[in-house]
């Protein structure tokens, strides 16, 4: 039986060639402490899970993202139940959270998320702003089954709703809010070229792809949404696709936003939009 670190070794060894020094570091840090429990991995202590192992870094060098192999993902501090039927959560998105929460005002706001998926983001929000009420919707039922069970997990209080935001005939049983906030489907169809093979293979179209034709199609809906659902002063947050971002800006304005603010990720791409009611 090999040591754990001879095993962290050339599991590393391994992932390498496919997906470069640094990823391989981070996905095999994942596996270790959130599937074994192991935070040592310089330990000469024996690693008796082999045959697991295995079996992990077949479907990691097939595309399968780690946090589908674990069904798990990290998000601002808390930990994500995550299927296929989800996208998983990203470092962009904890930005967004972390911008709301900058510029928050009151103690007890009333939230929105719309296409909420792991409810990573209302979840988080509840976690940091405990007396704000906060609801949620998604058009996935398998969806919301496992953003009501991250609930659950992290024993905090979110309501979540099976709708259609482009449902404009469903729009009357929502409430008004303090903030709405979401992570909609951005990408064309025809960039599915572009797309990484793990992304295309592993995670749901549905929270992904738009029509050619329509690629704002969710930004224009949510936005006339909010306009009707938003408090006076009330702010609209969206997540962005760097090469649309300042078109989903200019369309915000021409529906009726006053003060449109464009906000760039640590990468320095234009990923974020608030928008003032």
């Amino acid at each position: 039986m090999a040591s754990i670190k001879n095993t962290y070794q050339a599991f590393l060894q391994n992932l390498s060639p496919q997906f470069g020094e640094r990823e391989a570091i981070s996905i095999a840090r994942i596996v270790f402490e959130d599937a074994f429990k192991l935070f040592d991995y310089q330990s000469s202590k024996e690693f008796t899970e082999s045959d697991t192992l295995q079996e992990i870094e077949a479907r990691l060098l097939n595309n399968e993202p780690v946090q589908y192999i674990l069904g798990q993902a990290d998000f601002y501090g808390l930990k994500f139940k995550v299927s296929p039927a989800v996208l998983i959560p990203r470092p962009e998105t904890e930005e967004l959270v972390y911008w709301i929460l900058e510029n928050q005002i009151t103690k007890n706001p009333s939230i929105l998320d719309i296409g909420t998926g792991s409810g990573c983001i209302p979840i988080t929000l509840k976690k940091k702003i405990p007396k704000a009420t906060i609801s949620a919707i998604d058009v996935s039922p398998t969806a919301l089954d496992i953003a009501k069970t991250n609930a659950v997990l992290n024993k905090l209080a979110v309501s979540f709703i099976l709708s259609d935001i482009l449902e404009e005939r469903l729009w009357s049983s929502l409430d008004i809010y303090d903030i709405i906030v979401s992570n909609p489907p951005y990408i064309p169809h025809k960039e599915k070229v572009l797309m990484p093979k793990q992304v295309l293979d592993y995670e749901p179209d549905l929270a992904l792809f738009v029509e050619n034709d329509e690629p704002l199609i969710f930004y224009k809906k949510i936005g006339q949404f909010a306009l009707k659902h938003l408090n006076q002063g009330g702010e609209l947050y969206y997540e962005c696709n760097e090469f649309n971002a300042k078109e989903v800006a200019t369309l915000l304005r021409q529906i009726g936003f006053q003060k449109v603010e464009l906000a760039k990720d640590l990468e320095g791409k234009e990923r974020m939009i608030r928008a003032l009611k």
